[in-house]
């Protein structure tokens, strides 16, 4: 047995109502489908040069580089939840971790080949209890590492956004946590859960003008263009609503309500 101190990006996958979809669907389709979808996962592990540690209802997986587990989270929720109709949550961690060699006595009885010890582990599985459906986080370490940092395989239009502080239970500091993703949905900070509580951050992501779809950017401009309409008008409009002889002055016959209805509230203010 070896032990061996390294500095890792470590990635806890977990696959989101698993044990629901086995009941519903029994134990050996379910075994098809799982290992279709872990054929799908595998090969994304090995295009970014991923290493699998265990597997369960997901993968805890380990990279060399932090940009490299970033890729993999993302192409993952891009594409296998689309092929497979199952949901997952990633969660990733840059830290020291203990790589442990295992005997190959234990091995050969199926002991894992390697395996990770440390709190690191424990950060990273707290960050992936709090994802939702789709979503990728990461903890402030990582952050600091893939920041301003991308390459070929990051998908266009990859964002981050700060999710907010949070306490882990365990956990003796408190953890920054960030989201990553290709939509505005991916990107929203995560409320919590019975072991990691929420103190602080903003309460949604908004999307970024170049971000935002033909529909939403329409929308966008012309709810603009008239609340700048609405000022003009109002602007060249005030000055003839409160001053009567401009009124008389002007030959816009229109303006012959405002008196009628200054009127009417001088007499229901006289009644207060």
């Amino acid at each position: 047995m070896e032990f061996k101190e390294r500095q890792l990006a470590i990635v806890l996958l977990d696959l989101i109502g698993s044990t629901a979809f086995v009941q519903r669907n029994g134990a050996r389709k379910s075994a098809e489908w799982l290992q279709y979808h872990d054929r799908l996962a595998r090969s994304l592990i090995y295009k970014f040069n991923g290493r699998e540690i265990d597997r369960s209802d997901g993968f805890m997986l380990s990279f060399d580089r932090c940009i490299d587990a970033v890729n993999f989270g993302l192409h993952y929720q891009e594409k296998i939840p689309k092929k497979t109709k199952l949901q997952a949550r990633i969660g990733i961690h840059w830290g020291s971790i203990i790589e442990v060699t295992q005997d190959e006595l234990y091995v050969g009885v199926g002991a894992k080949g390697v395996e990770l010890e440390g709190i690191a582990k424990n950060i990273t599985a707290r960050t992936m209890s709090l994802c939702g459906a789709g979503q990728v986080l990461l903890t402030k370490e990582a952050m600091k590492v893939v920041r301003h940092r991308t390459n070929s395989f990051t998908p266009k239009g990859a964002r981050y956004a700060l999710a907010g502080e949070y306490r882990f239970k365990g956990v003796r500091d408190t953890q920054i946590i960030y989201t990553v993703g290709t939509s505005i949905e991916s990107l929203q900070p995560p409320k919590g859960s019975d072991k990691v509580k929420r103190l602080g951050g903003a309460k949604r992501i908004k999307a970024r003008l170049r971000d935002k779809q033909f529909k939403e950017l329409v929308w966008f401009i012309m709810s603009r263009a008239a609340l700048i309409l609405f000022c003009y008008i109002l602007m060249i409009l005030v000055p003839f609503i409160i001053n009567p002889h401009k009124r008389l002055m002007s030959e816009l016959t229109w303006f012959a309500f405002v008196d009628p209805l200054v009127e009417f509230i001088k007499k229901v203010l006289s009644t207060l």
